[in-house]
């Protein structure tokens, strides 16, 4: 099998987040919702913990710190989001506008949809993309992505052990 010809994993996973994110997005904007995809875990993170650190909603979320900074900043810049000083004047505080806060009703009905279609198209695959995906991400986690390159590169992983 030549690899070269072969679309390679991150681009196949671009392609679906693109095809899934890109479907719920236009949905958005269909109902005059100035609102991204992406902005989903940040909204539920704060609905959950009220007005919160960036530390905090990365935690809460799953995400790393760096894409909860930068999609709050995108946040605020689009009226969604206000940041304000934390306790110790270090950290910042992010806490959603009234603009949000109007929006809500309409974003849990599009999450419903949005979950049910989930699970119609899990229904049309060998197994539930939400599984796969949280098998990889444990596999990962057991193992890094870099470890497992290295092992093919090297012979071994990085732990010495063979890989043949």
């Amino acid at each position: 099998m030549e690899l070269s010809s072969q679309p390679s994993l991150g681009t196949e996973l671009r392609r679906l987040i693109e095809l899934l994110d890109g479907d719920v997005e236009r949905r958005y904007a269909s109902l005059g919702l100035n609102y991204r995809p992406r902005y989903t875990p940040i909204v539920k993170a704060l609905q959950a913990l009220g007005p919160s650190s960036i530390k905090s909603i990365s935690q809460h979320s799953g995400l790393s710190h760096s894409a909860v900074s930068q999609t709050v900043a995108q946040m605020v810049k689009e009226g969604l989001l206000t940041l304000g000083e934390g306790k110790d004047g270090r950290e910042r505080i992010a806490k959603p506008t009234a603009t949000l806060l109007q929006m809500m009703s309409a974003l849990h009905v599009q999450w419903e949809a949005t979950a049910l279609a989930a699970h119609q198209l899990d229904a049309e695959l060998s197994a539930p993309l939400l599984n796969i995906v949280g098998e990889a991400i444990l596999a990962l986690q057991r193992r890094p992505f870099a470890e497992r390159i290295s092992a093919w590169m090297y012979g071994s992983d990085q732990r010495g052990v063979p890989t043949v």
